[in-house]
């Protein structure tokens, strides 16, 4: 069974890390093209590549994938999702879905899952999800974000930093030891969020928050201006997104191993 939803994935082409990203080449397919793909394996009801470069756009069209060119000054993924929404006139209270375009091998099961949780709770207007981190040098991994929700599932903040911070066990000397301290649970967030569209508009025009700039995560800005962010754990592992050239050399050998 399908998702009422529609899938928007943004694809900027300048990356500072790794220039060209939605076009580096995974084991014969652009990451993007594969991102894409998966998204349609999911069933919504229709899935768009969102980018602000012609190659990007060429690539993914000669694919057989939707996309639209996208004004190059948009300052997030966010604000691009928002135009293709408006270009297509969809009405405030349809479902957006928003994976990154730097995870190649995110399952259609998460993706649908967010849909879900929007589609089963009208009240709900943004969600999102995280997994369990198991080791300690990925809780201080600056490359990882880390998420802390209530008991109630709702986020109360997001950070590049090793939150919750453990007084007592944390600290840079101890990085080579992979266990974490008895009692704590740590999340990593995961690249994927679902809004209803009446919240997304809003969200895109709130001014950049402080802890945004800060961190670099937009999230924050819903967090600084009073917005709730459900976050559900993932009923799969999703492997994790690109954001450095071992990221990639990772993604490759993934994908390498399971096509071999």
């Amino acid at each position: 069974m399908g998702l009422s939803c529609h899938v928007v994935i943004p694809a900027r082409y300048q990356s500072h890390r790794l220039p060209g990203k939605p076009l580096a080449d995974i084991c014969g397919e652009p990451m993007i093209v594969r991102t894409a793909q998966q998204a349609r394996l999911a069933e919504p009801l229709d899935v768009i590549v969102a980018t602000d470069d012609v190659r990007v756009m060429e690539v993914v069209a000669d694919a057989g994938i939707e996309v639209m060119l996208t004004d190059p000054d948009h300052a997030s993924g966010s604000d691009r999702v928002m135009e293709v929404a408006e270009t297509r006139g969809w009405p405030d209270d349809a479902i957006v879905i928003n994976p990154q375009g730097d995870e190649p091998l995110i399952p259609p099961a998460v993706i649908r899952q967010v849909g879900g949780m929007l589609e089963s709770d009208p009240s709900m207007g943004v969600a999102t999800l995280c997994e369990p981190i198991r080791d300690r040098r990925t809780v201080f991994d600056p490359n990882v974000v880390k998420v802390v929700t209530g008991p109630d599932g709702r986020a109360l903040y997001f950070s590049r930093a090793p939150i919750p911070y453990a007084r007592g066990h944390f600290s840079n000397s101890e990085l080579e030891s992979q266990a974490l301290p008895p009692g704590g649970q740590w999340w990593r967030h995961i690249g994927i969020y679902g809004f209803r569209l009446a919240l997304l508009r809003r969200f895109v025009g709130l001014p950049v928050a402080r802890l945004e700039k800060l961190e670099a995560l937009e999230q924050l800005r819903m967090l600084e201006h009073g917005i709730t962010i459900h976050v559900d754990k993932a009923r799969e592992p999703v492997p994790g997104g690109v954001d450095t050239a071992e990221d990639l050399d990772r993604m490759r050998r993934i994908v390498g191993a399971s096509t071999s």
